[in-house]
């Protein structure tokens, strides 16, 4: 479990279809083999850690569903490690279990922060409420707008300036994870009918 709130942006050392390398600081230093570490808000599993790096590796169903098969070399990347229980949880409880991809239509600037809008595939649109939480690229963020081909999340400076969005343009594809709640309550929905 992770809460969406990103700890650092590491970046890419090398990726494959099947691993990727990736340089980082602030998680290193309790980051351990076996842990689950969050990248891009995709849960993965480290397999190596080095004195800079960490190696996680990754199958077909993840590349298939996120965002991961875009990156390459000097990519930057969302990371957060696993909620330690006791801990404060500033965001929301967050899978690292992506649902599917949206893509960056609009960056609005609006006062200090910028409003950004992301086309979705309407089946995930079910999922998301007007001043719910969505995780995109791993960071918990509030819905502004929402419609059934959209939604709309407002980014503090600090979020903009220390995540992946400082750098994303119009047409980036992002990683999306929804509510689970919502889809628990569809299925239990779907069995009591």
């Amino acid at each position: 479990m992770f809460t969406g709130i990103v700890e650092e942006l590491g970046k890419i050392l090398k990726i494959s279809d099947s691993e990727i390398s990736i340089q980082a600081d602030i998680v290193l230093p309790d980051l351990n083999v076996k842990d689950s570490i969050a990248v891009n808000g995709v849960c993965l599993t480290v397999v190596e850690k080095k004195q800079d790096n960490f190696l996680v590796n990754v199958v077909p169903e993840t590349l298939r569903r996120t965002n991961l098969k875009g990156l390459s070399v000097d990519s930057p990347v969302n990371l957060e490690r696993s909620v330690v229980y006791g801990g404060r949880i500033g965001g929301h409880l967050v899978q690292g279990h992506v649902d599917g991809t949206g893509e960056i239509s609009a960056i609005i600037p609006d006062g200090d922060a910028q409003l950004i809008v992301v086309n979705i595939d309407s089946e995930l649109s079910k999922y998301i409420v007007e001043k719910g939480y969505i995780c995109v690229d791993g960071a918990s963020l509030t819905v502004v707008k929402c419609d059934k081909n959209s939604f709309a999340i407002t980014l503090i400076p600090y979020t903009r300036d220390h995540t992946v969005f400082g750098i994303k343009p119009v047409g980036s594809i992002v990683n999306i994870e929804v509510d689970m709640i919502s889809k628990y309550v569809e299925n239990i929905l779907k069995f009591n009918n």
